[in-house]
């Protein structure tokens, strides 16, 4: 029987196509997602650890919970690492923050002190020499460029904590690579010498960390354990000696805050691509043994008994898994190294890291191959279930009438009851994890009941088709005359079409809602304030100035109107109606008689002061915590503006600006704004402030992560579509005999090819169509119970989009009708009739 099974895979090579390529698909997703998570790991220890990368081990301070405070590292921590034998260098890291006042303002950069020997340096020197007396300083390749800073240029610098201190004139000797380490990214870097970097250093805490490079042939783990015990026996607690593996791991457990969520989502989504996969491999599989009843009889009557016909099926999967699997491992392991290769050609990613374990290619082999022989168990049980006599006859069909037809209904029906109920549950609750699987649930039932309903709801819509003649009519009667094979070719439609529009629909949902709160939170883009003292307050020439500079899409003048609180005096602004569009969210813009006070205001009105006297106005709270005190302009004439015993140059408060930016910003853009804002407005960065650089973070992780999901789940859609085609082609070679004696009794190959057709889009047409409503219902209750909890959720149904799916599904369904048509077409009726 093993050759018979390889017959079979070598002579009908192009019926097993689709399976094995819905294996591979799913092998790949999951190795795919095993490489990603192991390489995001690998760049992410790169990145963080480059801080120490070239040290063999680091002391490093921690928490003292017996002093209740942390630990210090001090001299007397140094000088015992470098009193151990086999230590050949110390680093003794420490650096402070300092404002830097060059030719385009003031920005805020971090300065590090360099070591003695420079192959500590955790960076590498782009050109120039490393600092090497007391005035000189290095600084990174990437602000070097921002700001026009080269070899040569002389930097003032002051300590961030004193802005009016005495400057320090450093001289740029090196330019060196930005540093990759999460908490220095985005930040101007400095190097100097310890001399230089001491008087800016924040001491409190000693040393950030202590480098130590071992001599060579000495053994790592019998230095540390030596100082350990050595700063033990010194009375030094809450100090540890870590290998730089064991120092990065540790500091990643603090950015994760020791919770692995990205390998959690990606295997989420590998066990739905998987389970797709199952579902069409198990389905085609069943197709093709039906089809081959007949020939498995026969079979079964020349001696072959059941448990052969079982092996000879399942060695067939089995050997389709085999191979499908080893080439979707290797085409995923293929991809993400290309992937990284690029990355890495990037100057904000250089440390993406390639890492394939050999857990990812041993879990996508065991995978596809116990996936493909599982997801075939069902159709060789079938295939022995019927005496030999009795299959060489047409088969019973499994209807609801029928022993395991009612068993499937019943079953279906309590699944989708149950999970109906746990994802209404988890919705209500906002509680993802109850919805997840009540989704999943609830979908495999209704999959296992698509019989009672698909069919019917083609022969509903079959009346569309009548206008077009004989060939529609055939078509509408096809479409519905095998009930199991109708749902059959449409469940794997229905599975793709629901699980790209529930995305769709929960990416709309869920971006309507984190706008929402977004908008509340971060209500305008960029705030600018005058300098303190006040010098020259802004007037609305500011603001026109301002609207004109590259990416401000508007700018608003807020003008003074009047004072709050009794104590605290607290300035209340006004707005313009017709500068209200800065604002993301508009119910935050004032109305007369009123004023807009920040989140948490318990008050229901409060007295303004102004010059003209003082109004009580009714209080509306804003959503966001940093928002001023904001009243409409013609509440703000009533007032006539601050009280006139408050002169500038006492009460130190100004007009402000509000601007709105173009969307979709990134950090090197937001940081060039603020460089030409300050240079046009004639004033320092520090006041240029807002939440564009928190909005642009925040939504850049929306971005990333729908983009993400949507990927994920088109892989899911591809492998439906595959079983799509798949179905679609066996069902008409399982009418080869039917079509041909159609062309027998007259209908032309042009009739032949159009009833084909057409039966494929009503059958699609109606998969689409259910699957659009369950896609929605889906993508709705699933924002609703991952965001509930924290935001307010409205459904949001993409109709575009939706229009779009539901076109494509017509196209698939068509096209995947084209091959298997024209084949009917071009047989002859006769051999066509000879055909078994």
């Amino acid at each position: 029987m093993l050759q018979v099974a390889l017959a079979q895979v070598r002579l009908n090579a192009r019926r097993f196509i689709a399976v094995g390529v819905a294996v591979m698909i799913a092998v790949g997703f999951l190795t795919a997602t095993l490489v990603i998570n192991a390489s995001s790991k690998a760049s992410l220890t790169e990145s963080v650890g480059q801080s120490f990368r070239n040290a063999d081990l680091v002391v490093s301070a921690g928490y003292d919970e017996e002093a209740e405070s942390f630990a210090v590292l001090d001299e007397r921590t140094a000088d015992l690492a470098r009193g151990m034998d086999g230590v050949a260098d110390t680093y003794t890291v420490f650096g402070g923050s300092v404002a830097v006042r060059d030719g385009r303002g003031t920005s805020y950069a971090m300065l590090t002190n360099i070591p003695a020997d420079e192959s500590l340096l955790p960076v590498d020197v782009v050109k120039g020499t490393l600092p090497a007396a007391g005035r000189d300083v290095a600084i990174d390749k990437q602000t070097a460029e921002r700001r026009g800073i080269d070899i040569g240029s002389v930097l003032p610098v002051v300590s961030s904590e004193e802005l009016e201190g005495p400057e320090t004139s450093l001289t740029v000797t090196a330019i060196v690579e930005a540093s990759s380490n999460p908490s220095m990214m985005g930040n101007a870097q400095l190097y100097a010498t310890d001399e230089t970097a001491a008087p800016f250093a924040n001491t409190i805490y000693g040393f950030d960390s202590i480098q130590l490079a071992l001599a060579d042939g000495v053994s790592v783990d019998a230095v540390q354990a030596e100082l350990t015990e050595a700063i033990a026996g010194a009375g030094i607690r809450a100090v540890t000696v870590r290998t730089v593996a064991e120092e990065t791991t540790e500091l990643m457990a603090g950015f994760t805050g020791g919770q692995d969520s990205l390998t959690v989502i990606l295997l989420a989504f590998a066990a739905v691509a998987l389970l797709v996969c199952a579902l069409v491999v198990s389905n085609t599989f069943s197709v093709l043994v039906a089809q081959r009843t007949r020939e498995l009889a026969l079979l079964r009557c020349i001696g072959a008994g059941r448990s052969q016909i079982r092996r000879s099926v399942l060695a067939e999967a089995l050997l389709v898994g085999i191979v499908s699997s080893i080439v979707g491992v290797l085409a995923a392991v293929g991809l993400v190294a290309g992937i990284i290769a690029y990355l890495q050609t990037l100057p904000e990613s250089g440390f993406a890291t390639l890492d394939v374990p050999p857990l990812a290619v041993t879990a996508g082999m065991a995978a596809g191959v116990v996936l493909t022989v599982l997801a075939a168990l069902v159709p060789a049980r079938a295939a022995t279930a019927v005496a030999p006599l009795a299959a060489l006859r047409p088969a019973e069909e499994v209807r609801a009438g029928t022993r395991k037809g009612r068993v499937r209904l019943v079953s279906g029906l309590v699944l989708v009851a149950g999970g109906a109920g746990l994802l209404a549950f988890g919705a209500y609750d906002g509680d993802l994890l109850i919805a997840l699987p009540g989704g999943i649930l609830s979908f495999v039932g209704i999959l296992m009941c698509s019989t009672l309903f698909i069919p019917p709801l083609v022969r509903a819509v079959g009346f569309l088709a009548s206008p077009l003649g004989v060939p529609g009519r055939l078509a509408a009667v096809n479409a519905v005359r095998n009930p199991q094979r109708t749902s059959a070719t449409s469940s794997a439609l229905l599975i793709g079409v629901t699980l790209v529009v529930m995305m769709m629909t929960g990416a709309a949902t869920a971006r309507s809602a984190f706008n929402d709160t977004l908008a509340g939170e971060f209500p305008v883009d960029v705030t600018v304030r005058g300098s303190i003292p006040v010098e020259s307050p802004f007037t609305g020439k500011d603001a026109a100035a301002a609207a004109a500079v590259e990416n401000v899409d508007r700018a608003a003048f807020l003008p003074l109107a009047g004072l709050v609180g009794d104590e605290d005096e607290t300035p209340v602004y006004s707005l313009d109606a017709a500068d209200s569009s800065v604002l993301q969210d508009a119910s935050m813009v004032p109305v007369d008689g009123t004023i807009m006070m920040p989140q948490g205001t318990k008050a229901e009105t409060v007295t303004v002061r102004g010059a003209a006297g003082d109004m009580e106005l009714d209080v509306v709270t804003s959503e966001s915590r940093s928002f001023p005190p904001l009243v409409s302009a013609g509440t703000a004439r009533t007032l006539g503006g601050v009280p006139e015993q408050q002169a500038p140059a006492q009460f130190q408060a100004q007009p402000l600006l509000w601007l709105a930016v173009a969307e979709g910003l990134n950090t090197s853009e937001i940081l060039e704004l603020q460089s030409a804002l300050a240079e046009k407005l004639n004033i320092e960065d520090y006041q240029i402030m807002g939440s564009v650089i928190e909005r642009a973070a925040f939504e850049q992780v929306i971005d990333v992560l729908l983009m993400v999901v949507t990927g994920l789940l088109g892989v899911a859609v591809v492998i439906a579509l595959v079983g799509v085609a798949n179905t679609l082609s066996l069902s008409v070679l399982e009418r080869t005999r039917e079509s041909s004696l159609l062309r027998a009794l007259g209908l032309t190959k042009r009739q032949l090819r159009g009833m084909l057709a057409l039966e494929a889009v009503l059958i699609a047409g109606v998969a689409a169509l259910f699957g659009i409503a369950l896609g929605a219902v889906y993508g709705w209750l699933g924002a609703q119970s991952a965001l509930g909890s924290f935001a307010d959720v409205v459904p949001a149904l993409p109709w575009a989009q939706l229009a779009g799916v539901l076109a494509v599904a017509l196209v698939a369904g068509l096209g995947a009708s084209l091959l298997p048509a024209r084949r009917a077409a071009r047989l002859s009726p006769v051999a066509g009739l000879a055909a078994d």
